[in-house]
């Protein structure tokens, strides 16, 4: 791929400026429509919570289509905030800017957010190996001694965190988010986490995928509590090649390693300004984003 090529490929950064800006996070840009938010998946990519410079290609369009992909498949499981995801469906005012959004975006209901990132864990990795290594738990979870890095939990978990606009989210025990949003509404977000974790879990161990953990977004509307944002993407979990899986290290995955090994060789200090990328790390993470979907969806990813 020719650096111009790709670069045609990559958004960074929309701009509607007839469109009331709603809110702005590492990855996505929402915009208000009368009841609805449209959201756009740019390319941005972030590591060490910090955007980087350097945009992945197709990244947007492929958290947007595995989202949309999940949405669909859950649906017995729980209701989902989708209105369309088809261009020709939205208002006129976004007509103009039908070639920017096809692909990466969907106009969904507004919700009213609950502000705890559900993660159900079926395997010990990243911060709740950290912790496990500290205290021997993971969110206030005892697990049993003698775990080694990546190993399959005895059953799933959920493991809650507070959502942080900036910086690192927080674990939180169920104790804990209990006091946030109440008994009832907690006990009911952890069995929906889990249960549509061990759905999409069984689904992704047919495809030679490993979904290790994962975190989702919930919120109500008058349909009543649904599923938001994006779903089981590889930004908002991790996702393992079965066939190389071997316990008692890290893994490959389906995500942006290739970048956090860059950052890591150049030794950045991991604060801002963040670096930019090259070329062939930028192009190496777009291609395991692609393949994370046509693994899982079982087709090519569509045309921008």
């Amino acid at each position: 791929m020719t650096s111009q090529t790709a670069q045609n490929r990559i958004l960074l950064q929309t701009n509607f400026p007839e469109l009331e800006l709603y809110a702005r996070g590492k990855v996505r840009d929402l915009y208000n429509l009368n009841g609805h938010l449209l959201f756009v998946a740019t390319d941005r990519i972030s590591a060490f919570d910090y955007v980087l410079a350097t945009g992945i290609p197709d990244k947007g369009r492929v958290l947007t289509q595995l989202s949309l992909f999940w949405f669909d498949f859950l649906k017995p499981v729980v209701k989902n905030h989708l209105v369309t995801a088809n261009v020709q469906e939205y208002p006129a005012a976004l007509q103009k800017y039908a070639e920017q959004l096809r692909g990466r975006s969907m106009l969904v209901n507004k919700a009213q957010m609950i502000d705890i990132e559900c993660v159900a864990r079926g395997y010990l990795s990243g911060s709740g190996w950290k912790e496990y290594q500290q205290t021997g738990a993971v969110c206030g979870i005892r697990l049993p001694a003698g775990l080694k890095e990546s190993d399959k939990l005895p059953e799933p978990i959920f493991t809650p965190a507070t959502k942080a606009l900036t910086g690192h989210d927080e674990n939180i025990s169920f104790e804990e988010m209990v006091k946030t949003t109440g008994k009832d509404l907690a006990e009911k977000l952890r069995d929906l986490t889990l249960k549509i974790y061990t759905t999409a879990a069984d689904y992704a161990a047919g495809k030679g995928i490993i979904i290790a953990d994962t975190k989702f977004e919930f919120g109500n509307t008058a349909q009543g509590l649904v599923l938001a944002d994006e779903v089981l993407t590889p930004d908002s979990s991790r996702f393992w090649p079965a066939d190389k899986y071997q316990p008692g290290k890290a893994q490959e995955s389906y995500d942006k390693q290739f970048v956090r090994d860059y950052l890591e060789s150049i030794r950045w200090n991991k604060q801002p300004p963040a670096p930019a990328l090259p070329e062939d790390v930028a192009n190496k993470t777009g291609e395991k984003y692609i393949q994370a979907y046509r693994v899982l969806a079982g087709r090519e990813l569509p045309a921008g």
